[in-house]
């Protein structure tokens, strides 16, 4: 069996040619361009391995592709104000799009805005959620990093705001970039800012493990998968490598590129906006200012690979090609929702989809959507009747098909049963 293909995912703020270009890592071939529009800086995410999904510079929505109907703008995701940044959850269960000072979740089956989470007091510059999907993290330039339990925003009584786990407040100005490591609740958070300061934070404990001091502002953050080397993109166009497992125990420490000559990437003209690592550790990939995109070879900080756009760069990242992006004939499993511009529920918001299927814990209190097991009996209700006044087939097959549906409708009721027998063990389990 080949190995994954890594491939390289770029954007520019001019659009020109495309809105979006794909190449293979390690050749330089072209794989995919994408038309319509220009990516806003942290504004580019890929959906559950089926769509890329670009937040439009300025403008108040969201550009859709299929990964593989390149040439065809599926749909626009309207926002009610221009999207400052974008990212999505490993499972690809819900969208998270920063909205001036706001953070908009979606839930992508439904395409319902499920809440608006109002704690940063400037513009939200950027978001990520951790590995597991458990937890993500924002940071502003109000100079603050939360850090929010999907879990708990998601439960938080709806008369409430919602309240983030963790608020980080060390950095004095805009926060520029963050990158979360693996591990889930467990990760480590890295945080860059026009301070010239990246910190390092426990995300279980909250507590600040790192900050590390430069000489400019930092511009752009990412770790590699070993987390055993952290780089960080400067206002000037340089790169620095911090060695995160060869340093004392100390928690603040000033980096001097003249002492670490051997750990600066240097090559670009402009600042550096986006960093990111290959799997294996030994590349890097940088997009700057100098509108340009360059592949370093890690251990001898040489550029191996030079790609020139038209503008300057907003977006690039390494990740591994999904297989609906190299196969022409896979689409995605289910299309992409109405996305609704206001909140579940909201006394003036959008028209409630039919046919959409929720199933939320802790909400049962609104009462405003059937439940799973209303839609199983309507559905089964309407198949009945519908096979019942069907002259093809026999009575025979009639008396099997409404067994197996019988048969369904029992296997949904367990479903239901134990999802309530496990949401009230959650609700009544006692605090520790």
């Amino acid at each position: 069996m080949a190995a994954p293909m890594e491939v390289a995912v770029c954007t520019d703020s001019a659009g020109q040619l495309w809105s979006c270009v794909v190449w293979e890592l390690h050749s330089g071939a072209n794989l995919l361009t994408y038309r319509g529009g220009q990516a806003g800086p942290r504004g580019l995410a890929l959906l559950n391995g089926e769509y890329l999904l670009a937040a439009q510079l300025g403008k108040n929505y969201i550009s859709a592709w299929e990964l593989q109907r390149k040439d065809q703008l599926q749909q626009k995701i309207m926002c009610p104000g221009p999207v400052t940044c974008l990212t999505t959850s490993p499972d690809g269960l819900y969208v998270l799009a920063g909205i001036e000072e706001s953070i908009h979740l979606w839930e992508v089956s439904t395409g319902n805005l499920l809440v608006i989470l109002s704690r940063h007091y400037q513009d939200v510059a950027c978001l990520q959620f951790t590995g597991d999907g458990s937890h993500f993290i924002s940071g502003g330039k109000d100079c603050l990093a939360l850090a929010w339990s999907l879990y708990s925003v998601l439960q938080a009584d709806p008369s409430r705001i919602p309240a983030p786990r963790h608020v980080w407040t060390h950095h004095t100005l805009p926060i520029t970039d963050l990158y979360c490591g693996f591990g889930g609740p467990l990760a480590r958070v890295a945080t860059a800012s026009l301070d010239q300061t990246v910190k390092l934070w426990e995300l279980s404990s909250g507590e600040l493990l790192l900050s590390v001091l430069f000489d400019v502002a930092v511009m752009a953050v990412t770790l590699d998968l070993a987390e055993h080397h952290m780089f960080c993109g400067g206002s000037d166009g340089s790169i620095f490598q911090v060695d995160l497992c060869t340093w004392p125990g100390q928690r603040e420490k000033s980096f001097q590129p003249e002492q670490e000559s051997g750990k600066v990437f240097r090559g670009h003209r402009n600042q550096v906006t986006c960093l990111s690592v290959s799997t294996d550790g030994s590349l890097l990939l940088s997009g700057s200012h100098d509108e340009t995109v360059r592949l370093w070879d890690v251990q001898s900080k040489q550029c191996v690979r030079t790609v020139t756009l038209k503008g300057p760069v907003t977006n690039a990242f390494i990740m591994l090609a999904p297989v609906t992006m190299l196969s022409s004939d896979l689409r995605p499993s289910l299309p992409l929702p109405h996305f609704n511009k206001h909140l579940l529920g909201a006394e003036h918001g959008d028209e409630p989809r039919r046919g959409a299927l929720t199933l939320r814990l802790g909400l049962h209190r609104q009462g405003s959507e059937p439940s799973y097991l209303e839609r199983a009996e309507q559905l089964h209700g309407v198949m009945c009747s519908t096979m019942e006044k069907s002259v093809l087939g026999g009575q025979d097959q009639l008396r099997i098909r409404v067994t197996e549906l019988e048969e369904e409708v029992r296997n949904l009721r367990k479903i239901n049963r134990d999802l309530f027998d496990f949401s009230t063990r959650i609700i009544t389990r006692p605090a520790k």
